[in-house]
């Protein structure tokens, strides 16, 4: 990928009660650092799955409004990255209608790379998505003790 012309982007979705209310939350950085975010909540509600689909999806339509072509998406969902990209999967079949408008969205972008990566590295995005439902931050994760 051209690294000049690369946008950068990390998207986390949150539903509370699960099922519930969905927040959406994003960050994209443009190729000369600008930086948008996006804190919102949706009007539809659903589970886990669906506010981090739905993120995802949010976090493409702002990337084009901005005129994004070459797009790396971070998502601490590991379903909503094997989903979004395998048509052919049959998980979360309800859910089937939204990911097909995702890779039909993304199938606009010249590149898109979608990256899981974990929970406590999308920390930013998490915020966003939990303020746009009046939640404070979650706390940060106790390290793990070690047994001797």
């Amino acid at each position: 990928m051209n690294e000049d012309f690369l946008w950068q982007a990390w998207c986390d979705g949150c539903a509370r009660p699960n099922p519930g209310h969905i927040g959406l939350g994003a960050i994209l950085l443009g190729p000369q650092g600008g930086r948008h975010e996006l804190s919102e909540r949706s009007p539809h509600t659903g589970c886990n799955n669906e506010a981090e689909a739905r993120a995802l999806l949010a976090t493409l339509r702002l990337a084009r409004a901005l005129g994004a072509a070459h797009l790396q998406v971070q998502c601490d969902s590991d379903v909503v990255v094997r989903l979004a990209q395998d048509a052919e999967a049959t998980e979360a079949a309800r859910l089937a209608p939204l990911f097909a408008e995702i890779r039909q969205l993304a199938a606009e972008f010249s590149r898109l790379e979608l990256r899981w990566l974990p929970q406590h590295r999308n920390t930013a995005a998490d915020q966003l998505a939990r303020a746009a439902l009046g939640l404070p931050p979650r706390a940060p994760a106790k390290p793990a003790r070690r047994r001797r």
